[in-house]
């Protein structure tokens, strides 16, 4: 009974996602998300807002609008793995629906919460190799950290928010590599360090990006910055030293 999902709502729903043989690849009690945000499969986000609060469906979904063409790769909360070009069979109950909570003003530990769950959805699309998805996932996330709040955070919220937002760019940052686009992953690596100047990560994955284009004096900067921080560092070492050699004249005969 109920309407159905209207755009822009937030979903809960218990799923359930098993292979051609049976075998379980998705158990979920309470899959939370925004049908259109893009950070689930095609088959919930297009499948869902078609049900009504409390009804159970079953959805048959090909390939491109389960786990696609890369399938699942085994990691720690999911098994067995998903193969490639692999149809799914889902069944799905619509738990709960309501407005999107990320437009409203909530406290600061639910903003945490929100931020934490899409980025954790975002690791698990960057695990299987979906880095396009796992973008979104890490997009939103950030978009929850940095929504309206009923109150301002306290010490130790204000500085857990900043980590979360932290990882989240960090995780963009990568994300980007792997799509190939190093002026967006540059872009990300600048937003962490206006927030923590001294994360090795972002320093060490921004002087990567300045050598590539040729900026040595400035990657150098962010490579021995990098290293102070973490003087046992192997890849530190090693891109100072290319660096080096690089910009080394080479010996006369």
């Amino acid at each position: 009974g109920g309407p159905r999902p209207q755009p822009g709502q937030e979903v809960s729903v218990k799923v359930l996602g098993a292979l051609e043989d049976g075998g379980l690849v998705e158990r979920d009690p309470r899959l939370t998300f925004v049908p259109g945000h893009g950070d689930v499969v095609q088959a919930l986000e297009l499948g869902v807002p078609t049900m009504k609060k409390g009804e159970v469906a079953f959805f048959l979904a090909a390939f491109p609008y389960g786990y696609g063409r890369p399938g699942s790769r085994r990691c720690a909360r999911r098994e067995p793995d998903v193969p490639p070009e692999a149809p799914l069979l889902f069944e799905v109950t619509l738990l709960d629906v309501r407005d999107d909570p990320e437009a409203q003003p909530l406290p600061p530990a639910a903003r945490l919460c929100l931020g934490s769950q899409r980025r954790e959805r975002g690791n698990f699309h960057f695990a299987r190799g979906d880095f396009a998805a796992a973008l979104v996932s890490y997009r939103l996330a950030l978009r929850a950290l940095d929504g309206p709040a009923t109150a301002s955070p306290g010490p130790e919220e204000e500085e857990e928010l900043r980590e979360q937002r932290v990882k989240c760019l960090n995780n963009c940052a990568a994300a980007e590599l792997k799509l190939q686009r190093a002026d967006e992953a540059l872009a990300a690596c600048e937003a962490v360090l206006r927030i923590s100047p001294d994360n090795g990560r972002a320093l060490l994955r921004r002087g990567q990006l300045l050598a590539q284009q040729g900026r040595d004096a400035e990657a150098a900067l962010d490579l021995r910055r990098a290293l102070e921080l973490d003087p046992s560092s192997k890849v530190i070492h090693a891109e100072l030293s290319r660096l080096v050699n690089r910009r080394s004249p080479p010996a006369s005969a």
